[in-house]
């Protein structure tokens, strides 16, 4: 057995495949960002005022995952704080902070937390009143003349879990600054969540709006090539590989932070089974692993009430003939909660969990429009039935009374 190991690292220390791996990563930043070129140039004379000390509108970005988002704005970062060097007079701070990270995203209070450490500040994880974190906040920043501009990645994700509050309150801030001068830039990848802001919010927040298109097929292989030139080794990738893969990748919302990971994972299930080359099948099987893996790992990790709603939707899926929307969930939902005597969520929290099996492409959510009777939203169930099957024994065995 022992032999057998050693030969299994003796293949590993020296890959066929990758020339560099790391370039398929999600975290990797490449020096050009192909088909965002219009993107970027809206970011970039939106925050060019920065630059001569003024303070720009607030701008909001927003698109799907995988469609360029983050990537857009800290390319247009890099290159406003490389600008801002060659200027004394000018002092301008950009600090990104992803609002989905644990322990940022729970309160009001670890958002400022987290702010302030960025800003060189410190303050205690808990402990004081909200308002006493604000009045940190206000010392730190307006301590100098400056430009600071916040980058709230997934901001949506913050507003769940607190509220709308905290964005107006951060927005409303210039009104208690006397040297330094705040912008916001918000990214979020649910494209209804300005909808539902209280107005005053959002006309505070989003000034200024960008959406980032998704993907089509034919973009994703051009990244696809242009990436996987300098990720492989020559001649490993067999003919039609990197068009299959961003074929897989434009079907869920042309995402091409999913059409990396298909190459980069069927890469390593190529070097597994000792192939010298990428194939068709390899993306397929890769494809299929990323599909069961990501959503069964999160029906496993994720608690009763997140299976019990999903419990839901699937019956209703398998009930209906016809289209069926979030208040047949919630009331399926809480019948299945009375017969088994659990706690009810209240509509708005089924709802947020509805979203986030949106996000996850578990299920597909169309907003149909109502005139004066309002919005409804359309679930549709997106996930296979080989894949349905096994969340259903994984739903039971946690639940055990479904």
């Amino acid at each position: 057995m022992a032999t057998n190991i050693q030969e299994i690292f003796d293949s590993a220390s020296k890959s066929t495949i990758f020339k560099n791996k790391s370039l398929l990563q999600a975290n990797y930043k490449p020096e050009e960002i192909p088909h965002r070129e219009v993107q970027i140039k809206q970011i970039a004379s939106i925050l060019a005022p920065v630059l001569r000390g003024e303070k720009t509108s607030n701008l909001f970005l927003y698109g799907k995952t995988g469609t360029g988002k983050t990537l857009s704005i800290q390319f247009v970062r890099d290159e406003l704080l490389k600008r801002s060097e060659k200027n004394d007079d000018l002092k301008l701070r950009i600090e990104y902070l992803n609002c989905k990270l644990k322990k940022v995203s729970d309160t009001e209070y670890r958002i400022l937390a987290e702010l302030i450490k960025k800003l060189g500040g410190t303050i205690p994880t808990t402990g004081l009143p909200t308002e006493a974190v604000y009045s940190k906040f206000i010392e730190i920043i307006d301590s100098e003349k400056q430009i600071i501009v916040l980058i709230l990645d997934e901001i949506d994700q913050a507003v769940k879990k607190i509220s709308s509050d905290f964005l107006y309150n951060l927005t409303r801030l210039n009104s208690e600054l006397s040297q330094t001068q705040i912008c916001f830039v918000g990214i979020s990848n649910d494209l209804t969540f300005l909808e539902e802001l209280d107005p005053r919010v959002r006309s505070s927040l989003s000034e200024e709006e960008i959406v980032f298109p998704p993907y089509n097929a034919i973009q994703l292989q051009d990244i696809l090539n242009k990436r996987s030139q300098v990720a492989f080794k020559e001649g490993v990738i067999e003919a039609g590989v990197t068009g299959l893969c961003a074929a897989f990748a434009a079907r869920e919302h042309g995402d091409a932070r999913r059409a990396l990971d298909l190459l980069r994972i069927a890469g390593e299930l190529a070097e597994r089974n000792a192939s010298k080359k990428i194939m068709l099948k390899h993306i397929n099987e890769a494809n299929e692993k990323i599909e069961k893996d990501k959503i069964l790992d999160v029906i496993i990790s994720e608690p009763k009430q997140f299976q019990l709603v999903l419990h839901s939707i699937i019956k209703l899926h398998e009930k209906q003939t016809g289209p069926f929307f979030t208040g047949d969930v919630y009331n399926f939902y809480q019948d299945l909660c009375s017969r088994n005597k659990m706690e009810v969520l209240t509509q708005r929290r089924v709802s947020d969990i509805v979203q986030e099996f949106d996000m996850l492409g578990i299920i597909n959510v169309r907003v149909i429009s109502k005139g004066r009777g309002g919005r409804m939203r359309e679930i549709k169930l997106a996930i296979g039935k080989n894949i349905i099957e096994k969340a259903k024994e994984i739903i039971k065995e946690s639940l055990d009374y479904v």
